[in-house]
């Protein structure tokens, strides 16, 4: 993984002195809250309903295990022994005290950790998907060139001041796990017949109050013009982007007003007198990048281990957890592993304690190479484990309640912290998820069902993607009451689509009910081995909204 520089260091160090000194004013009354807001946003800090928030960058949703400590350390030391780990591949502490964050920061520098540009309206942390460098299906490794736009991007003076937040995702495998659709620019990296690096770009992606999927705007982009034609697209949009109103601001506004023909020719006119200039990027740049991301050293295996064969045909339950929470691996003989965060009522999804932190970073270092990815679906990943060590790895991780064998099942449940922490939330997510996870306990059922996604947000910023969820649900008030709307038939990856609402909101109390109407609704249509969009694709929201409000009036 990327190892900051001298540069780094000094920029790192510098704007934890300089936040450090404005905390230091804030406290002592010389800045006012309004003027300290914009402060805080920029290093990553928001004031929530019971305490201050703090959002931590993980780039591209790689860790080392010294850093898992780290964060393991704060968690127990600065917060309430968990973080919390986002869609965004970011961590969040949610009860901190503004007294300690420069010090907070001050542990994250020593470990090459930031929280710069985790809030605001600038360019937000790259990310990729979690098996990024490993994954079977990849073409190339997409890292390189996230870590360069990180680079590009992190207090890049031109947009740290756009109309709105701006979010890119890289992609570079058959299967798209970073969901580069919803993003304001996805890029999936590919190479022509000669096995030159070519970008597609697309632009405009977004949920949030007006949901939009991105639309493409380059074809074949060589690689070395990453740079010059993210800056060239950001430019049109810092120029044109609304400011008047903050609902719409972003991009996909701006795309959709414009029209993506006439947005496209303003990027490639902006980009025709910068393309030639210092951002086009060289051999030896990447390189001097890349070389952060050379693979470790794989011992030479077999693809098949007798010992791992023992272990999956005498422990029934070991074979269970391999089936959903063991990924292939390009390199033969090893396997990724992903530890489920969603064990249920026990933890909300995504938060993780400082303990299960340290077995994580213990299992890295013991069976892996010292590193851990974050998910999108705010899962852990172990990318390098051999096969023979599988075993070892599920034994430990049921020990601290990470081997919940429900990897893409409904219970692997996407959640922001909603109304227990969010002050901009309308309704609770958290008490919705865990109760949909109690009354789907039944690993039986789940995996009979196959995959389904339920994504829950708590407000129209859709910081959970409901939008994208085969079934989604987004908390909005109703008279000072939390209510829950339902959609269903998203989807993300290459077939990236937006859930329609089935009809009126419904009360916490009757969401269960209506997930297990629509799951039975969907057991009852399927056919064959059909996936849960695909029978709403083929049959309609109907049978759905009939079997839902039917039962729900009939048990009134």
């Amino acid at each position: 993984m990327y190892h900051y520089d001298d540069y780094d260091h000094a920029l790192v160090r510098e704007r934890v002195a300089q936040f450090r000194d404005q905390i230091e004013r804030r406290i002592s009354g010389e800045l006012s809250e309004e003027e300290f807001l914009p402060l805080r946003l920029q290093n990553g800090l928001y004031l929530q309903k019971h305490a201050y928030m703090l959002r931590v960058a993980i780039p591209y949703g790689t860790l080392a295990s010294r850093q898992m400590r780290t964060l393991a350390h704060i968690a127990r030391h600065h917060d309430r022994d968990y973080g919390h780990f986002t869609t965004r591949q970011n961590i969040q502490f949610n009860w901190i005290a503004l007294e300690q964050v420069a010090d907070i920061l001050e542990q994250l520098a020593a470990v090459e950790m930031h929280a710069i540009q985790t809030s605001g309206n600038c360019v937000r942390n790259i990310t990729t998907e979690a098996f990024a460098g490993v994954a079977a299906d990849e073409l190339m490794d997409p890292r390189p060139l996230a870590e360069i736009l990180r680079q590009w991007s992190t207090i890049n003076p031109e947009f740290l001041y756009l109309p709105r937040k701006f979010k890119i995702a890289l992609c570079s495998a058959e299967q798209d796990r970073a969901a580069i659709a919803m993003h304001d620019i996805g890029l999936y990296l590919y190479r022509d017949e000669t096995g030159e690096m070519l970008l597609r770009v697309m632009v405009g992606g977004g949920l949030g109050r007006t949901p939009i999927l991105g639309q493409q705007i380059r074809q074949a982009l060589p690689w070395r013009h990453l740079l010059s034609y993210v800056e060239a697209v950001l430019r049109v949009y810092n120029r044109h982007g609304r400011r008047d109103n903050k609902y719409k601001a972003r991009i996909k506004i701006l795309v959709k007003a414009l029209g993506i023909e006439a947005f496209a020719r303003e990027v490639e006119a902006e980009w025709a007198q910068i393309k030639e200039g210092p951002a086009e990027l060289t051999e030896d740049e990447y390189r001097r990048v890349a070389t952060a991301f050379i693979p470790p050293s794989y011992e030479q295996l077999a693809d098949t281990d007798l010992q791992y064969g023992t272990e999956l045909s005498q422990d029934a339950q070991f074979a269970r957890w391999v089936s959903r929470n063991v990924q292939p691996h390009k390199v033969p003989g090893y396997a990724s592993v992903v530890l489920s965060t969603k064990p249920g009522i026990s933890a909300p999804p995504g938060d993780v304690t400082s303990s299960q932190m340290e077995v994580v970073a213990d299992l890295a270092d013991t069976f892996g190479f010292g590193e851990i990815r974050i998910a999108h679906e705010q899962n852990l990943v172990l990318p390098d484990i051999r096969k023979a060590d599988l075993y070892a790895v599920w034994k430990r991780a049921q020990d601290v309640g990470l081997a919940t064998a429900n990897v893409g099942l409904l219970t692997d449940v996407i959640a922001c912290p909603g109304g227990d922490y969010c002050s901009l939330a309308n309704a609770k997510s958290i008490p919705i998820a865990q109760s949909i996870q109690q009354r789907f306990a039944d690993l039986d059922r789940l995996h009979e069902l196959g995959d389904i996604s339920l994504n829950i947000s708590g407000c129209m910023n859709a910081c959970g993607h409901h939008h994208i969820g085969n079934i989604g649900i987004l908390g909005v008030d109703k008279n000072g009451s939390e209510w829950y709307q339902v959609t269903i038939g998203g989807a993300q990856g290459k077939a990236s689509a937006l859930g329609k609402v089935i009809g009126p909101a419904f009360s916490a109390a009757q969401v269960p009910d209506v997930i297990e109407h629509l799951v039975q609704t969907f057991s009852d249509y399927r056919e064959s081995e059909e996936g849960f969009v695909e029978t709403v694709q083929r049959i309609g929201l109907e049978p759905f909204k009939e079997r839902v409000y039917r039962t729900l009036q009939e048990s009134a």
